[in-house]
């Protein structure tokens, strides 16, 4: 079995929910970029010794929050030893609107992978886009480069969508799979 970390920032609880769902598919671990933009010391290990990397942040004015960003500049030390170099990469990210720009964001991780010298793993779902299609059905918000969750910003973790949260885990199930086939 492959060991796959989900590295998250979340602001309002909303993504560390979408964190849970996308773990519960890959069954990943989890590692929380804390208020400052930290992780734990142990966390670059955890990292380290993965097979694959699942970024998640929720998008804020068109991007990463600070916190997230914090994470991946320190995450520069993993860059110029190649310690990342080859490993399975997926990502995720919600905000309040349908899009809310969170395309810019997921590009923002794809790059991010890739600069770690990453495969990507993209969602890999058709779109729930016919008339008939309503906000529980999977990938109803059309994502491709990796998973867009919609998060009501006047509601708790629990009203985000069932079908984004299915969508989640199945996006963790085929990041797992990919990494699994690559590993074996």
């Amino acid at each position: 079995m492959s060991k796959i970390v989900v590295v998250y920032f979340s602001g309002y609880g909303h993504t560390r929910r979408v964190a849970e769902a996308v773990a519960e598919g890959a069954r990943a671990s989890l590692l929380a970029i804390d208020n400052e933009g930290n992780i734990p010391e142990s966390g670059w290990d955890e990292l380290a010794a993965a097979d694959g990397i699942i970024f998640g942040a929720p998008t804020y004015m068109g991007g990463a929050p600070w916190q997230f960003k914090k994470f991946a500049d320190a995450s520069s030390k993993a860059w110029f030893t190649r310690a990342w170099q080859d490993k399975v990469f997926g990502g995720f990210t919600n905000s309040a609107s349908l899009n809310g720009d969170k395309q810019v964001t997921l590009i923002g991780l794809q790059t991010l992978a890739s600069q770690h010298g990453g495969i990507w793993v993209s969602l890999g779902l058709l779109p729930a886009n016919a008339t008939a299609s309503t906000r529980q059905d999977v990938n109803n918000l059309g994502g491709s480069v990796g998973l867009l969750v919609q998060s009501p910003s006047d509601a708790g973790a629990e009203a985000i969508p069932s079908g984004d949260i299915d969508t989640a885990r199945k996006y963790g199930e085929r990041v797992a799979a990919i990494t699994q086939r690559l590993k074996g």
